[in-house]
């Protein structure tokens, strides 16, 4: 019998401890935290998302108008559209640097700091003109014909089978030489083709602009057919 009630004994506590496991309740995993709408504009910002980070400042001055952390997150804003136009118009896109620029504009009234008399915020409204001021300047000049403005050299392959063709080239060329401010430097396979084309060149420049002073060379490649390689002067 001893054999029986060890056994039996054995599976009542077995039994007793699974109910118990089975009774206790399991804990979740905790919740990490979500940050507050505050944070979620910072980190909005900080993110370069402008669009998406005014969209969540509009929605925080309807909900809390006097809440003064408003006026360190339009300058904030401000501030990142006011740069980000400044990075656009170096690639060379004027519309969309125009376009931050506004945004900028629109932001920077609404905060005291910035509309004050104290020396950051003259800073801030001196840096912004200047801003403008570039965009404007960049928007009156001339499109470019032939080279790309925002590299630091453009190739221009010459059409020396097709004369009338290649004329238009260099018509093309000394109008940009002039407007982009470039040095010239033609690359041809042989000597005797360099006078040529750089009286031809020179000769388009003077007509555009008589008082221009023009910068081209020629350097021997040969074997490359004739090119002309437009380097705009650094600002």
């Amino acid at each position: 019998m001893k054999p029986f009630a060890t056994r039996y004994l054995l599976v009542a506590v077995f039994s007793l401890l699974l109910g118990a496991c089975a009774s206790k309740p399991v804990e979740a995993p905790p919740v990490a935290a979500q940050p507050d709408a505050w944070e979620q504009l910072q980190q909005t910002i900080a993110s370069h998302e402008l669009a998406t980070a005014e969209d969540q400042l509009g929605a925080l001055q309807a909900r809390s108008p006097d809440d003064p952390r408003l006026e360190q997150y339009q300058r904030q804003l401000a501030e990142a559209y006011l740069q980000r136009s400044q990075i656009v118009l170096q690639k060379g896109d004027v519309n969309a640097a125009a376009t931050a620029l506004a945004r900028a504009r629109a932001l920077m009234p609404q905060a005291p700091a910035v509309v004050g008399g104290d020396s950051v915020a003259q800073a801030r409204k001196a840096e912004l003109a200047r801003a403008e001021a570039a965009v404007q300047a960049a928007e009156a000049k001339p499109k470019a014909r032939v080279i790309d403005p925002t590299a630091p050299s453009t190739v221009v392959a010459l059409h020396t089978t097709d004369i009338a063709a290649m004329r238009r080239q260099l018509d093309d060329i000394a109008t940009d030489a002039i407007n982009y401010n470039c040095e010239v430097v033609f690359q041809v396979p042989r000597k005797q083709d360099a006078p040529w084309l750089k009286t031809l060149l020179k000769k388009r420049v003077h007509s555009l602009d008589p008082g221009f002073s023009l910068k081209q060379r020629h350097e021997i490649q040969r074997t490359l057919s004739a090119q002309a390689v437009l380097i705009p002067a650094k600002p």
